[in-house]
């Protein structure tokens, strides 16, 4: 089955022509960060109106690159939540206009679940790789989602832990924001943090021995009271802050991991999301799950971020499991995980 896949849920205009749900013949990510980026983080407006400009060259080149044509599609897989209300629209409307036309089965997809099959993803000459079998946990760490999720089965997921306030990836982006980093500054702080001295600065670990559940708002305020007493720091100081910084981070995430391996009695693991691309988080869960005995399964740098192969991936079970969008299909700027 050949799937055209389109994801419009935030900032990245993408589609992506999948074949069997893991077979990538092309993968095209338009992103808008230049355009964002003079704001300090993505506007809302500005993200649907560049996804309206995109989205049909987006689609082209994914065809073009797949060396297919909307004759050789099978079905078609979209982003339909969760996300930036405007932005999801684009790519819904999108996929029905095509659907519609070429009389091609439909099925909306929930982004997180994306996230979460990216995994099983492989490009196009690749042989088959080594990839979680189920149930195993998965840790989904991104820009809006930070949580812990049982995956028991392709489409069947049982919520363990979420966050209650920021996630880590927004955080990351605030507290660049507030150093002077640009946008998005996630990276720019994984960085600084190579360099820095991760005890430099003594930061607050929040929700210490409190189930499964984060928080990182406490620890952006945190950040924001250092500063407003010492001023924003160059040079190592600011290397130390953002080790500092993300060392806290990564502890939250990776404590909170290991009591829901402990807690579930799963021996695998996957991390997705943007925040997965993280150094300082790949190399701290590396180094635990290898002292612990548990397979981790982490999706090459370029899958960790939005793109539209992954959306193909969760689309394809989907299909295969009888299921059908029509005409009615919405966006939903809070679907929940598993619908």
């Amino acid at each position: 089955m050949k799937l055209l896949a389109l994801e419009s849920s935030c900032d990245e205009t993408a589609a992506a022509v999948v074949e069997d749900g893991e077979r990538v013949l092309s993968d095209v990510v338009s992103s808008q960060v230049a355009l964002h980026r003079p704001y300090g983080g993505v506007v809302p407006e500005l993200a649907s109106r560049a996804h309206i400009r995109q989205i049909v060259p987006v689609v082209a080149a994914a065809l073009d690159e797949a060396g297919a044509t909307l004759d050789g599609i099978d079905a078609l897989a979209v982003t339909r939540g969760p996300g930036l209300v405007g932005a999801l629209l684009v790519g819904v409307q999108t996929a029905k206009a095509i659907a519609f036309a070429r009389r091609l089965p439909l099925v909306g997809v929930n982004h997180l679940e994306g996230h979460l099959s990216a995994i099983f993803l492989r490009d196009r000459d690749e042989p088959a790789h080594d990839v979680p079998a189920f149930p195993h946990l998965g840790l989904l760490v991104s820009g809006g989602h930070s949580a812990l999720v049982v995956c028991r089965a392709p489409g069947d997921y049982a919520l363990l832990g979420s966050t209650r306030d920021d996630a880590a990836g927004e955080a990351f982006d605030k507290v660049a924001k507030m150093l002077g980093l640009g946008y998005p500054g996630g990276a720019t702080i994984d960085r600084l943090a190579r360099t820095g001295d991760a005890r430099a600065v003594r930061l607050p670990r929040p929700m210490r021995g409190r189930g499964l559940d984060f928080s990182f708002s406490g620890l952006k305020t945190a950040v924001a009271a250092h500063l407003a007493a010492h001023g924003v720091p160059s040079g190592a100081a600011l290397a130390d802050l953002c080790a500092s910084f993300q060392h806290v981070v990564v502890e939250q995430l990776l404590r909170k991991t290991v009591a829901a391996l402990e807690q579930t009695g799963l021996r695998e693991l996957q991390v997705a999301g943007g925040v997965a691309a993280n150094s300082g988080l790949r190399e701290a869960f590396a180094r635990e799950c290898e002292r612990r005995g548990v397979r981790l399964h982490v999706p090459p740098l370029r899958r960790c971020t939005d793109n539209a192969a992954m959306i193909a991936a969760a689309g394809y079970h989907r299909l295969r499991r009888g299921e059908r969008a029509d005409l009615s299909l919405n966006a939903t700027a809070t679907l929940p995980l598993g619908t």
